[in-house]
């Protein structure tokens, strides 16, 4: 059905793309779609040695003065589903069905991050009723696992004066200025011993049902972390059974808020009436503090089979993990002063796990201010140093500084009001758009970013509205046509 939405040919294009595999890092088959486009099309293409793409096409007949202007998007996605899902997602098509004013995805991220933007792009190259003078469109590869594209951009590979990035998820707000960020991976050895004998019971414990969602642009709605929840229930609740720990893990992505944790555990059998009254307990804390937000949160215990549980934790180590975790800060640290309802600075518990002798927490600090961000990572670093951790700090960069001076900003603002009789918010958004790095090589390019509405990015949930798509289509060709006021 989401051929038949209007505007066709983004709809189309976006339907194409639901078909084709396409996680970070494995796009190769969504690159070989745009270069067939272009070739079918004859739309000068063209890759650069990290694999991004750009496609340029002259002016429309009468436009051939105005200045050149930049579309961008990346070809990646989130692979997220939902447990008991059966999705691949190197070999399957995302499941995309329309249900009422949304399009949606069966058991799966949609993909409408970044997937409509570059839709819309690539529609502005072959939609004969869009005026335009010359474009550039700019694909970028693995942007949600550390925008390796915009790091890896050249200068002077795009003319352009002026960028439209298509990858911000609130239509009606313009957004002209982003976080800067920074990963920190802390990780530990540790050392096992043997299964006591009288610990006869393998148990699983499984924290889940939460929303997640991005860690940056939803850090700041009071969503659990099933991480910290799953930690905390280990440090305050579950010391009253004499348990030992064989495993944790939880989350999967840097910059998704988890939605899942598992913890494997030994103890007694006669401790286990003990256990299921813990858990049910604090799972009736837990829809106390959270329910409003949370209100599927659930947390199960089942039998683990005992030769799938070799070994346990020392004791020293299980606390080791178990504090470790629990102390972690997590969530939002400070509101801007500047900008009403904008977090400034945040940090995402994204990920934790065990591989053999090795304790493995990620961790993606987000910051408009380059000082504040820098604090969070020294906090980190205290933390590792407390319980002699190894760390790495990587994938850094800067925000990008809103420039309410901008003439395309203006642009669009002034179109935004002439079609809908609206005002349209002007914003800086608290995740990591690539402007900011492409302001590195392009100092001097104005830029704005502007998208369609996307709920529940980078997790299961998520979905885009159809109105939105039309009204963003809108606004984005009515720039296009007006680029000689750039001048």
């Amino acid at each position: 059905m989401l051929s038949t939405l209007t505007p066709k040919f983004v709809w189309q294009i976006f339907n194409d793309i639901c078909k084709i595999p396409h996680p970070s890092h494995h796009e190769q088959m969504i690159t070989k779609y745009i270069v067939d486009f272009a070739n079918t099309h004859h739309i000068d293409c063209k890759l650069d040695k990290v694999g991004n793409i750009l496609l340029t096409k002259p002016a429309t007949k009468g436009m051939e003065a105005c200045p050149s202007i930049a579309l961008q998007a990346h070809m990646d996605m989130v692979p997220q589903k939902n447990e008991g899902t059966s999705h691949n997602f190197l070999t399957d098509p995302i499941q995309a069905y329309v249900d009422g004013e949304w399009v949606k995805a069966k058991g799966t991220t949609l993909g409408a991050d970044n997937g409509v933007g570059l839709a819309s792009a690539l529609a502005v190259l072959i939609d004969p009723a869009v005026e335009h003078g010359p474009i550039e469109v700019l694909v970028t590869v693995s942007e949600e696992t550390g925008m390796h594209g915009a790091f890896g951009l050249q200068p002077d590979w795009l003319k352009s004066q002026y960028l439209i990035n298509t990858d911000s998820e609130d239509e009606g707000e313009i957004f002209t200025g982003c976080a800067g960020g920074v990963d920190f991976t802390s990780t530990f050895s540790i050392t096992y011993a043997v299964i006591p004998e009288k610990h006869d019971c393998y148990m699983s414990i499984s924290l889940k049902g939460l929303k997640g969602g991005h860690s940056g642009c939803d850090i700041h709605l009071g969503r659990g972390n099933a991480i910290k929840l799953m930690a905390r229930f280990l440090a305050q609740y579950a010391q009253d059974v004499s348990f030992r720990l064989a495993d944790i893990k939880g989350g999967s992505l840097r910059n998704a808020i988890p939605r899942e944790a598992f913890a494997e555990i030994t103890l007694n059998k006669q401790d286990l009436p003990k256990l299921e009254a813990i858990i049910k307990q604090y799972q009736t804390i837990l829809h106390n503090e959270l329910g409003h937000v949370e209100p599927a949160i659930e947390i199960t215990l089942s039998e683990v089979e005992s030769n799938k549980v070799k070994r346990i934790l020392t004791t020293e180590h299980q606390d080791k993990i178990i504090n470790w975790l629990n102390t972690a800060p997590n969530g939002v640290v400070r509101m801007s002063d500047q900008l009403h309802g904008v977090v400034e600075t945040s940090l995402n518990l994204g990920i934790v796990s065990i591989d053999d002798n090795q304790f493995n927490t990620h961790f993606l600090i987000r910051s408009q201010v380059d000082s504040a961000k820098d604090a969070v990572v020294s906090t980190l670093i205290s933390l590792s140093q407390l319980v002699n951790a190894n760390y790495e700090i990587s994938g850094g960069y800067s925000g990008w500084e809103p420039n309410l001076d901008s003439q395309l900003l203006k642009l669009a603002k002034d179109k935004y009001h002439e079609i809908f009789s609206q005002q349209a918010k002007i914003m800086v958004i608290h995740a990591g758009l690539e402007c900011g790095l492409f302001k590195q090589s392009y100092p001097h390019m104005d830029m704005i970013s502007i998208g369609p509405t996307i709920v529940s990015p980078h997790s299961p949930d998520e979905k885009v509205n159809i109105q939105s798509v039309y009204r963003y289509w809108e606004l984005l060709v009515a720039i296009l046509k007006s680029a000689s006021l750039l001048k």
